[in-house]
């Protein structure tokens, strides 16, 4: 990581964190999705990645950083007279010695097409990065007594200071639903590619295709099943797959399984309850970080919560006078 931060010409990396309740959570892979419940809705997830992974520093006792960790908060609302919906998100990630602060604000536009309606949206992506160098080691560190090390203010490559930018993005996206049956949603991230001379860093231009389907049993409606699939790439060059199968049943449990291609398969359970929706998920690592020996991932961690409801605003009654004039 410090060989790819300090020395590489440029580093680009994917700012988005990777949620298993993809499809709980389309918000933050599409800002065209704000208002599309046509309720007030809020999400609330936590994600810790690669649970157990061994993170060896040069020294010793020395902190080695942490594994990925994700939280997010989104918050989206229909407006009527904004012909559309607003959203916002906020998402704090740590990786390693990096920790990096998210805040997108949402517009999307939306109208009635067909069947269903379609939406596009426009986002304004604020990121804050901020890198940790005080625990980092140079090789002139490492005296030969691995406890008792030299200052790293002696190799002019490590600071003893932290460093920290701040960038401005744009993203877009495009959404499309037919309520209670289907969606299909594309939008690209961080448009701009805005880069940090302090970092030596440039924001990843990010691709996501979405796309899910409601099947209700006919002899059955209590039963309901909901595949989906997710689809990114980052710069058009690094690319990730997955899907997911939820099964449903009287709108109040659901559970369902995925695989994300080379990484891990993934198992999800959740109740609804009231205008609740909770949810937990566990990845079984299968890349060459698991394979369940000592001090690999022992797997990722999930937990999710969206409320929903929604404000009906009663219809003013016409107002009704009279006329006080008599005609013949």
């Amino acid at each position: 990581m410090v060989i790819m931060v300090l020395f590489s010409p440029v580093c680009k990396a994917q700012n988005e964190g990777q949620y298993t309740h993809f499809m709980f959570n389309r918000l933050s892979y599409n800002p065209a999705y704000a208002g599309s419940s046509g309720a007030i809705s809020f999400t609330l997830l936590y994600n810790n990645q690669w649970l157990g992974l061994d993170l060896q520093a040069p020294v010793p006792g020395v902190d080695a950083g942490t594994t990925p960790v994700n939280y997010l908060f989104s918050f989206d609302m229909p407006i009527r007279w904004l012909h559309g919906g607003i959203g916002m998100i906020l998402n704090s990630q740590s990786i390693g010695y990096h920790n990096n602060t998210t805040i997108d604000i949402d517009y999307a536009f939306r109208m009635y097409w067909g069947p269903g309606n379609l939406a596009a949206a426009v986002e304004a992506n604020l990121y804050s990065f901020g890198f940790n160098t005080s625990n980092l080691y140079g090789c002139s560190d490492l005296t030969g007594d691995p406890g008792s090390p030299s200052s790293s203010a002696g190799d002019p490559a490590v600071s003893n200071q932290d460093v920290s930018d701040f960038l401005i993005d744009v993203s877009t996206g495009l959404y499309y639903q037919v309520p209670g049956v289907w969606y299909a949603s594309l939008s690209v991230k961080n448009l701009l590619g805005s880069h940090s001379d302090k970092l030596n860093y440039q924001n990843a231009r990010t691709v996501y295709a979405m796309g899910g389907y409601e099947y209700q049993f006919p002899y059955n409606p209590s039963f309901k099943l909901k595949p989906s699939v997710l689809v990114k790439g980052a710069s058009m060059t690094v690319w990730q797959a997955e899907a997911a199968l939820i099964a449903e049943y009287d709108n109040a449990f659901w559970g369902g399984l995925g695989y994300r291609l080379r990484d891990a398969f993934t198992f999800m359970a959740g109740i609804n309850w009231k205008w609740l929706r909770i949810g937990v998920a566990y990845d079984l690592t299968t890349s060459k970080l698991g394979y369940m020996k000592p001090g690999r991932s022992l797997g990722t961690f999930e937990i999710f919560l969206n409320g929903s409801f929604r404000i009906d605003i009663p219809k003013r009654r016409p107002t009704v006078s009279g006329n006080t004039r008599l005609t013949r």
